[in-house]
Protein backbone atom coordinates (compact mmCIF):
# COMPACT_ATOMS: atom_id res chain seq x y z
CA UNK A 1 0.00 0.00 0.00
CA UNK A 2 0.94 3.64 -1.04
CA UNK A 3 0.70 6.82 1.46
CA UNK A 4 0.17 9.73 -0.23
CA UNK A 5 0.30 13.69 1.03
CA UNK A 6 1.07 16.50 -0.79
CA UNK A 7 3.04 19.54 -1.19
CA UNK A 8 4.59 22.30 -3.39
CA UNK A 9 7.85 23.21 -5.20
CA UNK A 10 8.44 26.42 -6.16
CA UNK A 11 9.35 27.96 -9.59
CA UNK A 12 9.23 31.33 -9.58
CA UNK A 13 6.35 32.82 -8.05
CA UNK A 14 4.51 29.78 -9.08
CA UNK A 15 4.07 26.93 -6.45
CA UNK A 16 3.84 23.52 -8.45
CA UNK A 17 1.89 20.78 -6.79
CA UNK A 18 4.00 17.76 -5.84
CA UNK A 19 2.71 14.29 -4.31
CA UNK A 20 4.66 13.06 -1.87
CA UNK A 21 4.33 8.84 -2.04
CA UNK A 22 5.77 6.53 0.96
CA UNK A 23 5.95 2.93 0.39
CA UNK A 24 6.60 0.83 3.51
CA UNK A 25 7.50 -2.71 2.01
CA UNK A 26 9.82 -5.73 3.16
CA UNK A 27 13.30 -5.79 2.62
CA UNK A 28 16.59 -4.96 4.44
CA UNK A 29 16.01 -1.66 6.90
CA UNK A 30 16.31 1.65 4.34
CA UNK A 31 15.52 5.40 3.89
CA UNK A 32 15.59 6.58 0.67
CA UNK A 33 13.87 9.64 -0.88
CA UNK A 34 14.04 9.62 -4.75
CA UNK A 35 12.59 11.85 -7.12
CA UNK A 36 15.30 14.68 -8.31
CA UNK A 37 15.47 15.83 -4.26
CA UNK A 38 18.40 18.31 -3.70
CA UNK A 39 20.56 18.10 -0.74
CA UNK A 40 18.64 19.70 1.69
CA UNK A 41 15.55 17.25 0.53
CA UNK A 42 17.85 13.93 0.68
CA UNK A 43 18.62 15.32 4.47
CA UNK A 44 15.34 14.99 5.21
CA UNK A 45 15.21 11.16 5.83
CA UNK A 46 17.16 12.43 9.28
CA UNK A 47 15.63 14.90 10.20
CA UNK A 48 12.27 12.81 9.23
CA UNK A 49 13.92 10.25 11.57
CA UNK A 50 14.85 11.96 14.23
CA UNK A 51 11.80 13.77 15.14
CA UNK A 52 9.68 10.47 14.99
CA UNK A 53 12.22 9.35 17.61
CA UNK A 54 11.62 12.34 19.80
CA UNK A 55 8.11 11.12 19.59
CA UNK A 56 8.65 7.43 20.58
CA UNK A 57 7.54 6.72 17.44
CA UNK A 58 10.03 3.82 15.88
CA UNK A 59 10.66 2.87 12.34
CA UNK A 60 9.93 -0.32 10.87
CA UNK A 61 12.58 -2.65 10.26
CA UNK A 62 11.64 -2.58 6.83
CA UNK A 63 12.54 -0.67 3.59
CA UNK A 64 10.85 2.90 3.77
CA UNK A 65 11.08 5.12 -0.40
CA UNK A 66 9.79 8.00 -0.53
CA UNK A 67 9.16 8.92 -3.76
CA UNK A 68 8.19 12.94 -5.09
CA UNK A 69 6.08 13.07 -8.27
CA UNK A 70 6.35 14.50 -10.47
CA UNK A 71 10.00 12.39 -10.66
CA UNK A 72 11.30 14.71 -13.35
CA UNK A 73 10.55 17.99 -11.53
CA UNK A 74 13.69 19.74 -9.41
CA UNK A 75 12.45 19.85 -5.59
CA UNK A 76 14.74 22.39 -3.91
CA UNK A 77 14.57 23.54 0.24
CA UNK A 78 13.87 22.15 3.59
CA UNK A 79 10.03 22.55 3.56
CA UNK A 80 9.63 18.94 1.86
CA UNK A 81 10.19 17.87 5.96
CA UNK A 82 6.92 18.06 7.03
CA UNK A 83 4.96 16.27 3.82
CA UNK A 84 7.08 13.58 4.23
CA UNK A 85 6.80 13.01 7.60
CA UNK A 86 2.79 12.87 7.22
CA UNK A 87 3.24 10.80 4.31
CA UNK A 88 5.10 8.09 6.24
CA UNK A 89 3.07 8.68 9.47
CA UNK A 90 -0.05 7.50 7.34
CA UNK A 91 1.86 4.59 5.75
CA UNK A 92 2.07 3.91 9.49
CA UNK A 93 -1.63 4.02 10.20
CA UNK A 94 -0.56 6.67 12.54
CA UNK A 95 -2.81 9.38 10.84
CA UNK A 96 -5.95 9.29 8.87
CA UNK A 97 -5.06 8.50 5.10
CA UNK A 98 -7.66 10.93 4.02
CA UNK A 99 -6.77 13.71 6.15
CA UNK A 100 -3.40 13.40 4.94
CA UNK A 101 -4.47 13.29 1.16
CA UNK A 102 -6.67 16.52 1.47
CA UNK A 103 -3.85 18.65 2.93
CA UNK A 104 -1.09 20.65 1.23
CA UNK A 105 1.84 20.76 3.61
CA UNK A 106 4.96 22.12 3.89
CA UNK A 107 7.46 23.06 6.61
CA UNK A 108 10.69 22.10 8.13
CA UNK A 109 11.50 19.68 11.00
CA UNK A 110 13.97 19.96 13.94
CA UNK A 111 15.75 17.38 15.64
CA UNK A 112 13.48 17.15 18.39
CA UNK A 113 9.67 17.81 16.31
CA UNK A 114 9.24 21.22 16.58
CA UNK A 115 8.67 22.86 12.98
CA UNK A 116 10.60 25.80 11.69
CA UNK A 117 9.24 28.73 9.38
CA UNK A 118 9.63 28.04 6.37
CA UNK A 119 9.55 30.63 2.73
CA UNK A 120 6.97 30.82 0.34
CA UNK A 121 3.98 29.91 2.66
CA UNK A 122 1.84 32.39 0.62
CA UNK A 123 2.04 30.93 -2.74
CA UNK A 124 1.65 27.73 -1.51
CA UNK A 125 -1.68 28.94 -0.26
CA UNK A 126 -2.81 30.07 -3.38
CA UNK A 127 -1.82 26.78 -4.67
CA UNK A 128 -3.77 24.69 -1.78
CA UNK A 129 -6.67 26.80 -2.64
CA UNK A 130 -6.47 25.59 -6.52
CA UNK A 131 -6.63 22.03 -5.58
CA UNK A 132 -9.18 22.57 -3.05
CA UNK A 133 -7.23 21.43 0.02
CA UNK A 134 -6.50 22.85 3.25
CA UNK A 135 -2.78 23.93 3.93
CA UNK A 136 -1.06 22.60 6.74
CA UNK A 137 2.77 24.68 7.75
CA UNK A 138 4.51 26.10 10.46
CA UNK A 139 2.94 28.34 12.92
CA UNK A 140 5.43 31.37 12.07
CA UNK A 141 4.25 31.11 8.28
CA UNK A 142 0.75 30.64 8.78
CA UNK A 143 0.10 34.11 9.18
CA UNK A 144 1.17 34.97 5.70
CA UNK A 145 -0.65 32.24 4.18
CA UNK A 146 -4.01 33.08 6.06
CA UNK A 147 -4.25 36.22 3.47
CA UNK A 148 -5.47 33.25 0.73
CA UNK A 149 -9.15 32.98 2.62
CA UNK A 150 -10.18 30.86 -0.31
CA UNK A 151 -8.49 27.84 1.68
CA UNK A 152 -8.41 26.47 5.52
CA UNK A 153 -4.84 27.25 6.43
CA UNK A 154 -3.27 25.39 9.76
CA UNK A 155 -0.85 26.03 11.63
CA UNK A 156 1.19 23.65 13.86
CA UNK A 157 3.94 24.42 16.30
CA UNK A 158 5.69 20.63 16.08
CA UNK A 159 4.65 17.20 14.60
CA UNK A 160 2.79 16.19 17.70
CA UNK A 161 0.54 18.76 17.31
CA UNK A 162 -0.24 17.41 13.90
CA UNK A 163 -0.36 14.06 14.88
CA UNK A 164 -3.24 15.46 17.57
CA UNK A 165 -4.96 17.35 15.26
CA UNK A 166 -5.11 15.04 12.56
CA UNK A 167 -6.20 12.10 14.87
CA UNK A 168 -8.83 14.54 16.09
CA UNK A 169 -7.34 14.65 19.95
CA UNK A 170 -6.77 18.72 19.49
CA UNK A 171 -7.98 20.06 16.56
CA UNK A 172 -6.05 23.14 15.79
CA UNK A 173 -7.51 26.45 15.43
CA UNK A 174 -7.74 28.29 11.58
CA UNK A 175 -4.74 30.31 11.10
CA UNK A 176 -5.65 34.30 11.55
CA UNK A 177 -3.72 36.78 8.56
CA UNK A 178 -0.94 39.34 9.99
CA UNK A 179 -1.59 42.74 10.27
CA UNK A 180 -1.69 45.27 7.30
CA UNK A 181 0.60 47.78 8.01
CA UNK A 182 1.16 51.18 5.75
CA UNK A 183 4.37 53.06 6.86
CA UNK A 184 4.47 56.39 6.84
CA UNK A 185 7.39 58.15 5.41
CA UNK A 186 9.18 60.72 7.56
CA UNK A 187 11.22 62.29 4.23
CA UNK A 188 9.17 65.23 2.84
CA UNK A 189 10.03 66.45 -0.36
CA UNK A 190 9.75 70.65 1.58
CA UNK A 191 13.21 69.01 3.27
CA UNK A 192 15.03 70.10 -0.04
CA UNK A 193 15.63 73.42 -1.21
CA UNK A 194 15.39 74.72 -4.36
CA UNK A 195 14.93 71.89 -7.40
CA UNK A 196 11.54 72.98 -7.64
CA UNK A 197 12.19 71.24 -11.80
CA UNK A 198 13.60 68.24 -10.47
CA UNK A 199 10.46 67.87 -7.66
CA UNK A 200 7.90 68.47 -10.72
CA UNK A 201 9.88 65.12 -12.11
CA UNK A 202 9.30 63.43 -9.53
CA UNK A 203 5.42 63.89 -9.17
CA UNK A 204 5.07 63.53 -13.08
CA UNK A 205 6.97 60.40 -12.52
CA UNK A 206 5.18 58.95 -9.56
CA UNK A 207 1.56 59.94 -11.08
CA UNK A 208 2.30 58.09 -14.46
CA UNK A 209 5.08 55.48 -13.32
CA UNK A 210 8.01 56.89 -15.42
CA UNK A 211 11.43 55.91 -15.18
CA UNK A 212 13.58 59.14 -13.96
CA UNK A 213 17.11 59.89 -14.27
CA UNK A 214 18.91 62.59 -12.73
CA UNK A 215 22.10 63.80 -13.53
CA UNK A 216 23.93 66.56 -11.40
CA UNK A 217 27.34 67.17 -9.56
CA UNK A 218 28.09 65.32 -6.05
CA UNK A 219 26.12 66.72 -3.37
CA UNK A 220 22.94 68.20 -5.57
CA UNK A 221 20.46 66.27 -3.98
CA UNK A 222 19.78 63.55 -6.00
CA UNK A 223 19.75 60.55 -3.61
CA UNK A 224 17.84 63.00 -1.56
CA UNK A 225 15.28 63.81 -3.77
CA UNK A 226 14.57 59.47 -4.70
CA UNK A 227 14.59 59.26 -1.21
CA UNK A 228 11.26 60.75 -1.17
CA UNK A 229 9.41 59.09 -3.47
CA UNK A 230 8.21 56.60 -1.42
CA UNK A 231 6.31 59.55 0.36
CA UNK A 232 4.26 60.59 -3.11
CA UNK A 233 3.41 57.46 -4.12
CA UNK A 234 -0.08 55.86 -3.23
CA UNK A 235 -0.30 52.40 -1.30
CA UNK A 236 -0.21 50.01 -3.32
CA UNK A 237 -3.75 48.54 -3.86
CA UNK A 238 -5.34 44.72 -2.71
CA UNK A 239 -3.95 43.12 -6.00
CA UNK A 240 -0.34 44.98 -6.33
CA UNK A 241 0.03 44.15 -2.55
CA UNK A 242 -0.99 40.32 -3.06
CA UNK A 243 1.84 40.16 -6.43
CA UNK A 244 4.25 41.68 -4.26
CA UNK A 245 4.00 39.73 -1.05
CA UNK A 246 4.15 36.62 -3.52
CA UNK A 247 7.45 37.41 -3.73
CA UNK A 248 8.52 38.74 -0.48
CA UNK A 249 7.64 35.47 0.43
CA UNK A 250 9.47 33.46 -1.66
CA UNK A 251 12.68 35.47 0.03
CA UNK A 252 10.98 35.67 3.04
CA UNK A 253 10.59 39.18 3.79
CA UNK A 254 7.30 39.43 5.29
CA UNK A 255 7.10 40.05 8.81
CA UNK A 256 5.24 38.44 11.28
CA UNK A 257 3.10 37.19 8.39
CA UNK A 258 1.99 40.83 7.65
CA UNK A 259 1.25 42.22 4.49
CA UNK A 260 2.66 45.82 3.99
CA UNK A 261 0.83 48.56 1.92
CA UNK A 262 3.66 50.16 1.58
CA UNK A 263 5.34 50.42 -2.17
CA UNK A 264 8.85 48.50 -2.65
CA UNK A 265 11.62 50.77 -2.61
CA UNK A 266 15.11 49.25 -3.54
CA UNK A 267 18.53 50.64 -4.01
CA UNK A 268 21.03 47.88 -4.96
CA UNK A 269 24.77 49.29 -4.63
CA UNK A 270 26.78 49.84 -7.93
CA UNK A 271 28.22 46.70 -7.40
CA UNK A 272 25.38 44.03 -7.04
CA UNK A 273 26.14 41.40 -9.65
CA UNK A 274 23.54 40.95 -12.71
CA UNK A 275 21.88 37.72 -10.94
CA UNK A 276 21.50 40.07 -7.56
CA UNK A 277 19.95 42.67 -10.31
CA UNK A 278 17.71 40.73 -12.35
CA UNK A 279 17.64 37.61 -10.58
CA UNK A 280 19.31 33.87 -10.89
CA UNK A 281 22.21 32.10 -8.63
CA UNK A 282 21.15 28.63 -7.13
CA UNK A 283 17.13 28.03 -7.58
CA UNK A 284 16.77 30.76 -9.97
CA UNK A 285 15.75 33.72 -6.99
CA UNK A 286 13.67 37.15 -8.05
CA UNK A 287 16.51 39.82 -7.78
CA UNK A 288 16.05 43.34 -7.03
CA UNK A 289 14.01 44.38 -10.61
CA UNK A 290 11.16 41.78 -9.00
CA UNK A 291 11.83 42.61 -5.70
CA UNK A 292 11.22 46.55 -6.76
CA UNK A 293 7.56 45.07 -8.29
CA UNK A 294 4.84 47.70 -8.41
CA UNK A 295 7.32 50.11 -6.64
CA UNK A 296 10.80 51.89 -7.24
CA UNK A 297 14.09 50.61 -8.38
CA UNK A 298 16.71 53.67 -7.04
CA UNK A 299 20.01 52.75 -8.66
CA UNK A 300 22.41 55.37 -7.67
CA UNK A 301 26.04 55.84 -9.48
CA UNK A 302 23.92 54.57 -12.55
CA UNK A 303 27.35 54.29 -14.94
CA UNK A 304 29.03 52.89 -12.23
CA UNK A 305 26.82 49.97 -12.79
CA UNK A 306 28.80 46.93 -14.92
CA UNK A 307 27.58 47.38 -18.66
CA UNK A 308 26.08 44.06 -18.38
CA UNK A 309 24.27 44.70 -16.00
CA UNK A 310 22.56 47.74 -16.96
CA UNK A 311 21.59 46.39 -20.48
CA UNK A 312 19.98 43.22 -19.08
CA UNK A 313 17.03 46.34 -17.96
CA UNK A 314 16.34 46.82 -21.31
CA UNK A 315 13.58 44.21 -21.83
CA UNK A 316 12.54 43.73 -18.68
CA UNK A 317 11.80 47.85 -18.76
CA UNK A 318 9.74 46.86 -21.81
CA UNK A 319 8.06 43.99 -20.66
CA UNK A 320 7.31 44.47 -17.00
CA UNK A 321 8.25 40.75 -16.96
CA UNK A 322 11.59 39.24 -16.68
CA UNK A 323 12.53 35.49 -17.66
CA UNK A 324 15.72 33.88 -15.67
CA UNK A 325 16.99 31.21 -18.20
CA UNK A 326 19.81 28.96 -16.40
CA UNK A 327 20.33 25.29 -17.79
CA UNK A 328 18.23 23.76 -15.49
CA UNK A 329 15.69 25.99 -15.19
CA UNK A 330 13.71 28.66 -16.48
CA UNK A 331 11.56 31.04 -14.07
CA UNK A 332 9.52 34.28 -15.23
CA UNK A 333 9.29 36.81 -12.61
CA UNK A 334 7.22 40.04 -12.72
CA UNK A 335 9.14 43.12 -12.34
CA UNK A 336 6.47 46.06 -13.26
CA UNK A 337 8.77 49.10 -11.36
CA UNK A 338 9.77 52.70 -11.89
CA UNK A 339 13.68 52.78 -12.79
CA UNK A 340 15.08 56.34 -10.98
CA UNK A 341 18.44 56.52 -11.60
CA UNK A 342 20.86 59.29 -10.51
CA UNK A 343 24.28 60.28 -12.21
CA UNK A 344 27.13 62.56 -11.88
CA UNK A 345 28.04 64.17 -15.67
CA UNK A 346 31.54 62.91 -15.30
CA UNK A 347 33.79 60.75 -13.47
CA UNK A 348 35.39 64.02 -11.33
CA UNK A 349 31.14 65.28 -11.24
CA UNK A 350 32.21 68.72 -11.70
CA UNK A 351 31.53 69.37 -15.14
CA UNK A 352 28.60 71.60 -15.41
CA UNK A 353 29.90 72.86 -12.23
CA UNK A 354 31.31 76.42 -13.64
CA UNK A 355 33.16 76.93 -10.11
CA UNK A 356 34.63 73.66 -10.35
CA UNK A 357 35.64 73.31 -14.12
CA UNK A 358 36.54 70.08 -14.99
CA UNK A 359 40.02 69.86 -16.73
CA UNK A 360 39.04 67.31 -19.14
CA UNK A 361 36.20 68.61 -20.23
CA UNK A 362 33.76 67.71 -22.71
CA UNK A 363 35.13 64.39 -23.56
CA UNK A 364 35.07 63.32 -19.59
CA UNK A 365 31.31 63.95 -20.06
CA UNK A 366 31.05 61.90 -22.92
CA UNK A 367 32.80 58.60 -22.48
CA UNK A 368 31.54 58.69 -18.29
CA UNK A 369 27.79 59.00 -19.36
CA UNK A 370 28.33 56.68 -22.86
CA UNK A 371 28.31 53.88 -20.10
CA UNK A 372 25.12 54.32 -20.56
CA UNK A 373 24.06 52.91 -24.01
CA UNK A 374 21.77 54.51 -26.46
CA UNK A 375 19.32 51.95 -26.08
CA UNK A 376 18.88 52.14 -22.71
CA UNK A 377 18.97 56.09 -22.19
CA UNK A 378 16.09 56.31 -24.72
CA UNK A 379 13.56 54.08 -22.08
CA UNK A 380 13.79 56.88 -19.44
CA UNK A 381 10.92 59.31 -20.32
CA UNK A 382 11.98 61.92 -17.83
CA UNK A 383 15.78 63.61 -17.58
CA UNK A 384 16.39 65.88 -16.15
CA UNK A 385 19.31 67.79 -14.81
CA UNK A 386 19.71 68.61 -11.16
CA UNK A 387 22.26 71.55 -10.14
CA UNK A 388 23.93 72.47 -7.02
CA UNK A 389 22.21 74.64 -4.65
CA UNK A 390 24.02 77.66 -3.50
CA UNK A 391 25.20 77.73 0.21
CA UNK A 392 22.85 80.82 0.64
CA UNK A 393 20.03 78.81 -0.59
CA UNK A 394 20.35 76.77 2.52
CA UNK A 395 19.11 78.70 4.93
CA UNK A 396 15.93 79.86 2.94
CA UNK A 397 12.68 78.79 4.23
CA UNK A 398 10.98 75.60 2.82
CA UNK A 399 9.49 75.86 -0.57
CA UNK A 400 7.14 74.14 -3.00
CA UNK A 401 4.25 71.82 -1.49
CA UNK A 402 5.02 69.04 0.96
CA UNK A 403 4.79 65.66 0.20
CA UNK A 404 1.15 65.14 1.87
CA UNK A 405 -0.10 68.10 -1.06
CA UNK A 406 2.11 66.23 -3.65
CA UNK A 407 1.26 62.73 -3.13
CA UNK A 408 -2.90 63.90 -2.86
CA UNK A 409 -2.20 64.76 -6.73
CA UNK A 410 -0.29 61.72 -7.47
CA UNK A 411 -3.21 59.66 -5.79
CA UNK A 412 -5.61 61.97 -8.03
CA UNK A 413 -3.44 60.83 -11.38
CA UNK A 414 -3.67 57.41 -10.67
CA UNK A 415 -7.15 57.30 -9.48
CA UNK A 416 -7.96 58.90 -13.51
CA UNK A 417 -5.68 56.08 -14.89
CA UNK A 418 -7.44 53.09 -13.05
CA UNK A 419 -10.98 54.41 -13.98
CA UNK A 420 -9.85 54.51 -17.97
CA UNK A 421 -7.78 51.44 -17.93
CA UNK A 422 -10.53 49.00 -15.78
CA UNK A 423 -11.50 47.34 -18.40
CA UNK A 424 -7.60 46.14 -19.46
CA UNK A 425 -6.82 44.62 -16.50
CA UNK A 426 -3.09 44.36 -17.85
CA UNK A 427 -2.96 48.23 -18.15
CA UNK A 428 -2.69 50.13 -14.67
CA UNK A 429 -0.66 53.35 -15.25
CA UNK A 430 0.13 55.47 -19.19
CA UNK A 431 3.51 54.16 -19.16
CA UNK A 432 1.76 50.29 -20.03
CA UNK A 433 -0.25 52.14 -22.67
CA UNK A 434 0.97 51.44 -26.40
CA UNK A 435 -0.32 50.80 -29.55
CA UNK A 436 -4.07 51.69 -30.48
CA UNK A 437 -5.09 52.04 -26.54
CA UNK A 438 -1.91 55.10 -26.52
CA UNK A 439 -3.46 56.67 -29.56
CA UNK A 440 -7.07 56.97 -28.13
CA UNK A 441 -6.09 58.07 -24.54
CA UNK A 442 -3.07 60.40 -25.66
CA UNK A 443 -3.42 61.77 -29.30
CA UNK A 444 -3.19 65.76 -28.42
CA UNK A 445 -4.91 68.86 -30.01
CA UNK A 446 -3.43 70.42 -33.36
CA UNK A 447 -1.51 72.82 -31.56
CA UNK A 448 0.36 70.27 -29.51
CA UNK A 449 0.32 67.82 -32.29
CA UNK A 450 2.28 70.04 -34.45
CA UNK A 451 4.66 70.92 -31.78
CA UNK A 452 5.45 67.48 -31.48
CA UNK A 453 5.96 66.79 -34.67
CA UNK A 454 8.52 69.53 -35.19
CA UNK A 455 10.43 68.61 -32.29
CA UNK A 456 11.04 64.87 -33.21
CA UNK A 457 12.07 66.34 -36.91
CA UNK A 458 14.43 68.96 -34.94
CA UNK A 459 15.67 66.41 -32.67
CA UNK A 460 15.69 63.39 -34.77
CA UNK A 461 13.27 61.20 -32.04
CA UNK A 462 13.21 57.45 -32.41
CA UNK A 463 9.30 56.43 -32.35
CA UNK A 464 9.77 54.91 -28.92
CA UNK A 465 11.17 58.17 -27.85
CA UNK A 466 7.65 60.36 -29.80
CA UNK A 467 5.45 57.63 -27.78
CA UNK A 468 7.21 58.03 -24.24
CA UNK A 469 6.97 61.57 -24.57
CA UNK A 470 2.97 61.10 -25.59
CA UNK A 471 2.49 59.25 -22.84
CA UNK A 472 4.59 61.71 -20.31
CA UNK A 473 1.81 64.32 -21.63
CA UNK A 474 -1.30 62.04 -21.00
CA UNK A 475 0.40 61.86 -17.04
CA UNK A 476 0.65 65.94 -17.01
CA UNK A 477 -2.68 66.67 -18.64
CA UNK A 478 -3.96 63.96 -15.80
CA UNK A 479 -2.33 65.74 -12.92
CA UNK A 480 -3.96 69.19 -14.15
CA UNK A 481 -7.79 67.45 -14.41
CA UNK A 482 -7.79 67.95 -18.10
CA UNK A 483 -9.26 65.32 -20.53
CA UNK A 484 -7.15 66.65 -23.67
CA UNK A 485 -4.07 66.77 -24.40
CA UNK A 486 -2.97 70.49 -24.65
CA UNK A 487 0.15 72.48 -26.47
CA UNK A 488 1.45 73.36 -22.77
CA UNK A 489 1.13 69.48 -21.66
CA UNK A 490 3.21 68.49 -24.65
CA UNK A 491 5.70 71.50 -24.06
CA UNK A 492 6.19 70.65 -20.25
CA UNK A 493 6.78 66.59 -21.64
CA UNK A 494 9.15 67.79 -24.41
CA UNK A 495 11.29 69.89 -21.83
CA UNK A 496 11.78 66.69 -19.51
CA UNK A 497 13.07 64.99 -22.76
CA UNK A 498 14.93 67.05 -24.57
CA UNK A 499 18.21 68.71 -22.62
CA UNK A 500 21.37 70.29 -24.19
CA UNK A 501 23.24 67.86 -21.41
CA UNK A 502 21.55 64.69 -20.41
CA UNK A 503 20.03 63.85 -24.27
CA UNK A 504 21.63 61.02 -25.51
Amino acid sequence: MVARAHTVAFQGVDARPVEVQCAVSPGLPAFSIVGLPDKAVSEARDRVRSALSAMAIALPSKRITINLSPADLPKEGSHFDLPIAVALLSALDIIPADAAESTVALGELSLDGSLVPVVGALPAAMTAATEDRALLCPRASSAEAAWVDATQVIGAGSLGEVVRHFSGQSPLPAAQPGEVTLIPSNRDLRDVKGQERAKRALEIAAAGRHHLIMIGTPGSGKSMLAARLPGILPPLTAVEALETSMIQSLCGLLDEGGINRTRPFREPHHTASMAAIVGGGKGAKPGEISLAHNGVLFMDEFPEFPRTVLETLRQPIETGEVMVARANAHVKYPCRFMLVAAANPCKCGYLTDPSRACSRAPGCGEDYLNRISGPLMDRFDLRIEVPPVGFTDLDLPPSGDSSATVAARVERARAIQADRFCDTPELRQNADAEGKILEEIATPDAEGKELLLKAADRFGLSARAFHRILRVARTIADLDGATDIRRPHVAEALSFRISARVMA
